[in-house]
């Protein structure tokens, strides 16, 4: 995570329209291409058969959020069951995670676990999975009861939980005789002090403590950190539990951030996933991105740089 002043300063630029406007126009061309597979269902697909060429598994998001009209909720749930279709016939190890205010969440729970049992169904017919993102925290509660909903309707149903919300070791604690499917993440939104930790450290203390109670449950465990300490402690907790490299857990890094630290990882014998975006909607992805960490934003700004200095370049030579 970054230093929470810096966070909050590139999470409130998000909300500018100006800065919208801007990166939007020009992003791809600055460098927004590394963390994004492109705009189509073409790209992605071009860069997931690379990364299962690496070794890597991939988990494909169709980027949107908070959607209100439900023509356009089906519009992404047939996405979503379309590209599963298209990992089948490419025989692509891969599978998608969703967020379910993209799927209707705010116009309707109902409307939401209708999309959403609709893609989980295509995927197992497909011999694939799913798995839904966490959202902000008044989300938290409606998003558990939807995926418990799916998780008795079929077993390759996973959901994730952020280690910087005071709840989630309860959550996870209610959630394990389910033998759940739980990706474990730090969590990336702005929350206020009552319901998430502000320190880095106590997040990530946290994080580690999710993940020893999900590894000591019967489901399968998501360890999404690019965070080297967190990852040894957690392969030392497997192997302390005699788990196997491969069936009961996997590291999941992003796209773009994590390749290097997960190919050494392929080579340590363990299942890694890189987590894919793509979609026209792809700027409020990329801010957090940059937020998370600070080389991402240093990555971005030179490559704005540079293209401005190649332009002021071109110009002169003109």
């Amino acid at each position: 995570m970054a230093v929470p002043s810096l966070r909050g300063a590139i999470l409130a630029a998000a909300d500018s329209a100006t800065v919208r406007r801007v990166v939007t126009r020009h992003g791809m061309r600055l460098g927004a291409r590394r963390f994004v597979a492109g705009e189509t269902a073409d790209e992605l697909l071009a860069v997931a058969r690379r990364a299962n060429a690496e070794g890597f598994a991939v988990s494909a998001t169709f980027l949107g959020e908070s959607i209100r009209d439900a023509t356009e909720t089906a519009a992404v749930r047939d996405e979503y069951c379309a590209l599963l279709r298209r990992f089948a016939e490419g025989r692509l190890d891969a599978t998608v995670a969703f967020k379910l205010t993209h799927l209707g969440l705010d116009i309707d729970p109902a409307l939401a676990l209708e999309n959403a049992a609709r893609i989980a169904s295509t995927a197992a017919e497909c011999g694939s999975s799913v798995r839904m993102d966490m959202e902000q925290s008044h989300y938290v509660d409606e998003t558990l009861r939807i995926y418990r909903v799916l998780r008795e309707r079929h077993t390759d149903v996973g959901c994730a939980l952020q280690a910087y919300l005071h709840r989630s070791r309860g959550d996870l604690a209610a959630l394990l005789p389910l033998a759940p499917h739980m990706r474990i993440v730090k969590g990336a939104y702005l929350e206020p002090a009552s319901v998430a930790y502000a320190n880095k450290s106590d997040v990530d203390e946290n994080y580690v403590r999710l993940v020893e109670l999900a590894l000591s449950g019967d489901g399968y465990t998501a360890i999404a950190t690019h965070d080297r300490k967190i990852i040894e402690q957690a392969t030392a907790g497997a192997e302390r539990r005699r788990l196997p490299k491969r069936g009961r857990f996997e590291f999941e890094l992003l796209y773009g951030i994590g390749e290097q630290i997960g190919r050494e990882l392929l080579q340590r014998g363990y299942r890694v996933r890189l987590l894919i975006s793509y979609g026209e909607y792809w700027f409020p992805y990329l801010m957090r991105r940059l937020a998370e960490r600070p080389a991402n934003l240093t990555f971005f700004l030179k490559n704005a740089l540079r293209r401005s200095l190649s332009r002021a370049e071109s110009r002169g030579s003109g």
